[in-house]
């Protein structure tokens, strides 16, 4: 019999739990330890710091770090919904709270913190609750359905982004603080009031300096809070995020040491009173200190699984010496950072630079020779964190006055030093990088995989991607630049090539700027084909379909419509902000009807008709233009929906007409080919029906007039836009959006959603508003000028198609009508009173040939013709 293996187990299964987890893993230890994790929450670990997206998504599936699954896969019990209530460290036993028992031989604790709740009296009444957990977000969002006002007690790093929860959940929004200024440990005052000025300007009502005394029976809301100096508010809902407390119940009802003020007191290899057991994270005190972020936890999680480590092998032990606590976050869509002291210190020396238009204040701290860099904070602008972080993490002196650090822009990858620290969370220098760069791994997502740089709060993500770029630069391999094997350029380049040019067809294009093996035959692929008509329909948004571009079309935008899975067709007119007339409305169900389509109203506010025969596309579209649609370019890669809510014209919360504006915004945008498709949405209050944040191009009203927000994106990678300016008048909105749409158009790789174009931006949103704002690249007139003749040359597409001969004898199915089948070829069913296709049977016999299924004669069935051949499209977005 084999003998048994010693036993580890963890407590706590937040983010430094299960990193410890992941390392035990990596390093092996899960094949000399059976190792078992306790949990108190229902599910496995989940991403804390990024736990307000749980309101974008409306489920925790992004946020989950591993399933239970995987850790039964790596050989580890995972006890959920479990929590230990007593440690016998002499017996080295577990007890758990429904008496269940467990030996052990080595033990870490992890057991993280609990939120901090004022003792004030009434905080226990209904809908008083705290933000920790997905549990607490629940109840926040079950909470906000029943109300129209929320606070959050707490004006740190927590409340604020509890503050961002509620504001995503439609509320009117307050944040009641007892210091005079936000985030009072990060910033200074002058640093607090700016990132106040930026938060008030989002619709966040701020009440500083408040005490609040007592919360009792509100008047017009459930609560009023009354505060120490006689003022009061009001509210239905509220959010305790006031600072957290160590989570050390457990070691001190069993008798390890803690500090005065709490927290498990640890050593340098995270050893705590009791033998063999170790904490780690925020339950942890080590010199008197308790770490409140993340990355200090990892570095507790790698140190005392070293130390572990070495008991059995001569490996290395890493100690802990504590950790550095710079952050670079975003609050609310502001840019802030605190490096080292970043509220001084006595006898320091500072540079400001405070600039109030813009709404950027930044401030270094210097020892008192100017020597060294001691700190810095930043607010509006993050561009010069990273390399101020790693002037202060070298601690090496200053080679020139302190004040060129905040002139010299964003620092460059080939600046920095190997031992330069480029993801804190993880403690990857860009030594780290280049060295998996060098053994292979040259995409982000494999670096990601193998040095974990990139993978905690992402803030690292495009500076890691500049040391992978210049990495393979110097190592003299090839960095793709061009869209594809005909072309050297990227789509950017190819843009301007034909704006300069004044290229207006593919083959002038391939010839002119083609690889020298292309020019010869200019025939192109359906990778750069598609990618110049585009480009050739920004620009002069000529018909979609003349004879030299129809054959540049993929499939959807050469028949003006979606091929479905079946080969059918789907039709889906403009309806413009999601209002429709009651007569167009009966025109749709009568066309529907004629023609046995399935109906279906979309999230775009719009109603899709699926199952339209190829040969009868014509027929339906010129129903729909004669009964006054016209087409949505559903097909395309261009504005598809600006979804609105109903506004002030019917809601009594709503502030500006957001469906007159949608309506506005969709008519002057409907013609524009662009790099992806694009979605707007205009919310009429800051209750945000629309989702406008979740959308490409977002609008919000407000009191002062409209927040614009640009770069969001729902699907498989959602993002929340980030907020670019507010309070503008309608005139002004629109001239940003005219700007910014153009600019995407111009500067945008080959199907690249908006999103991602703002994050490969250098400088982000701050770059994008000195180009649309400032106009610090002079683009400004000529972007207007081309939106304009956009505007004024847009016509429908179907409507023009219809009046050519040319354009109908594509619209047939066989290449000989006369020889067609009597009868439809697709089948269909009839579920809850609609046609649905029927599904077609498995094709285990299918030749798959080259990349294609090839079908034979013998395969004819309803669902198949005698001859077929279905190409597999391989290119991501092909269709």
């Amino acid at each position: 019999m084999a003998p048994s293996r010693p036993r580890l187990m963890v407590i706590g299964n937040g983010m430094v739990g299960h990193h410890f987890i992941e390392q035990c893993t990596e390093q092996g230890l899960n094949h000399i330890y059976d190792i078992t994790v306790f949990g108190e929450e229902p599910i496995a670990a989940y991403d804390r710091v990024k736990l307000s997206s749980y309101f974008e998504q409306g489920n925790a599936d992004d946020l989950m770090l591993a399933s239970s699954q995987d850790y039964h896969a790596a050989g580890i019990a995972l006890e959920l919904n479990c929590r230990i209530t007593g440690i016998d460290t002499l017996a080295k036993t577990l007890q758990s709270q429904d008496g269940r028992r467990w030996h052990y031989d080595v033990l870490v604790l992890a057991t993280g913190s609990y939120p901090f709740v004022p003792p004030i009296a009434g905080n226990d009444r209904r809908q008083c609750l705290v933000y920790r957990t997905i549990a607490d977000l629940e109840a926040i969002q079950e909470a906000a359905m029943q109300s129209n006002c929320g606070v959050v007690v707490g004006g740190g790093l927590l409340g604020l982004e509890a503050a961002n929860a509620l504001l995503q959940l439609g509320l009117d929004t307050h944040v009641v603080e007892f210091a005079p200024q936000l985030m009072p440990v990060q910033l200074n005052d002058a640093a607090g009031k700016v990132l106040a000025d930026k938060i008030s300007a989002l619709g966040v009502s701020l009440h500083l300096s408040k005490a609040t005394s007592e919360i009792v029976d509100g008047e017009r809301a459930l609560h009023r809070m009354n505060f120490n100096d006689g003022s009061f508010l009001e509210v239905d809902l509220i959010v305790f995020s006031a600072g957290i407390r160590p989570q050390d119940s457990l070691a001190r009802v069993s008798n390890i040491t803690l500090g005065e003020r709490g927290g498990i007191v640890i050593d340098d290899h995270c050893l705590t009173s009791a033998t063999d057991v170790y904490a780690i994270g925020e339950c942890a005190l080590w010199q008197g200190k308790i770490f409140g972020l993340v990355a200090p936890g990892y570095q507790m999680a790698r140190s005392a699984l070293s130390h572990i480590r070495a008991r059995h092998g001569k490996h290395p032990v890493v100690p802990f010496l504590g950790a550095d606590m710079s952050t670079k976050l975003k609050l609310l869509g502001v840019d802030v950072a605190a490096i080292g002291a970043s509220r001084g210190f006595e006898g320091a020396q500072c540079v400001e630079l405070s600039d109030n238009v813009s709404g950027i204040y930044k401030k270094l701290w210097v020892d008192d020779t100017g020597t060294y860099l001691k700190g810095a904070v930043l607010v509006g602008d993050n561009s010069d964190y990273a390399r101020l972080l790693e002037c202060y993490l070298s601690a090496e002196p200053l080679t020139g006055p302190a004040v060129d650090l905040l002139l010299a822009g964003e620092l460059d990858s080939c600046d920095m030093k190997d031992s330069a620290m480029v993801c804190s969370c993880h403690q990857v220098t860009k030594g780290d990088i280049v060295s998996a760069v060098v053994a292979g791994s040259h995409t982000l997502g494999e670096i990601k995989s193998c040095t974990r740089a990139a993978s905690g709060c992402g803030g690292c993500a495009s500076l890691t991607q500049s040391i992978i770029d210049t990495t393979l630069v110097a190592q003299g391999l090839e960095c793709q630049s061009g869209i594809c094997a005909h072309f050297d350029h990227d789509r950017q380049s190819l843009y301007h090539l034909c704006q300069v040019d004044d290229i207006r067809d593919f083959t002038d294009l391939i010839r002119r700027h083609g690889t020298p093996a292309s020019q010869a035959l200019a025939q192109g692929c359906d990778i750069c084909k598609p990618v110049a008509a585009s480009i050739f329909a920004s620009l002069h948004n000529d018909y979609v379909l003349t004879a030299a571009n129809a054959v540049l079309q993929d499939t959807n935008d050469a028949y003006l419509g979606n091929i479905q899975k079946d080969g059918s067709y789907s039709i889906v007119p403009r309806i413009a902000g999601g209002e429709i007339t009651p007569d167009k409305l009966i025109a749709l169900g009568q066309v529907a009807k004629e023609y046995q389509l399935y109906t279906k109203i979309t999230g775009g506010q719009r109603i899709d008709l699926f199952g339209a025969a190829l040969s009868q596309l014509p027929e339906i579209w010129q129903k729909l233009i004669d009964a006054g649609f016209e087409t949505g370019h559903a097909y395309g890669k261009s504005l598809r929906t600006v979804k609105s809510c109903v506004g002030n014209t019917w809601c009594r919360y709503g502030v500006q007409d957001s469906v007159g504006l949608a309506i506005e915004l969709e008519q002057r945008y409907k013609g524009l080919r662009s790099p992806h498709k694009l979605k707007f949405a205009v919310s009429g209050c800051t209750r945000e029906c629309a989702e406008a944040q979740s959308k490409d191009i977002g609008v919000i009203a407000t009191d002062g007039g409209w927040n614009l927000y640009v770069g969001g994106n729902g699907g498989m990678r959602p993002r929340h836009g980030d907020l670019f300016a507010v309070n503008l008048s309608t005139t002004e909105l629109v001239t940003y959006i005219d700007r910014i749409l153009l600019f995407y158009v111009k500067t945008a790789a080959r199907l690249q959603r908006t999103s991602v174009w703002l994050e490969s931006l250098q400088g982000g949103v701050d770059y994008l508003k000195k180009v649309i704002i400032d106009d610090s690249l002079g683009l400004n007139a000529s972007l207007e000028q081309q939106m304009a003749h956009i505007v004024s040359s847009y016509q429908c597409e179907w409507k023009t198609s219809l009046e050519s001969p040319q354009f109908l004898a594509r619209f047939n199915e066989f290449i000989n009508p006369d020889a067609a089948p009597a009868e439809p070829t697709l089948a269909y069913q009839i579920v809850r009173e609609q046609r649905l296709p029927l599904a077609a049977p498995a094709r285990p016999d299918a030749n798959r040939v080259g990349g294609e299924i090839a079908l034979g004669a013998d395969d004819a069935s309803p669902y198949w013709g005698e001859h077929i051949v279905i190409k597999v499209l391989e290119e991501e977005g092909a269709l």
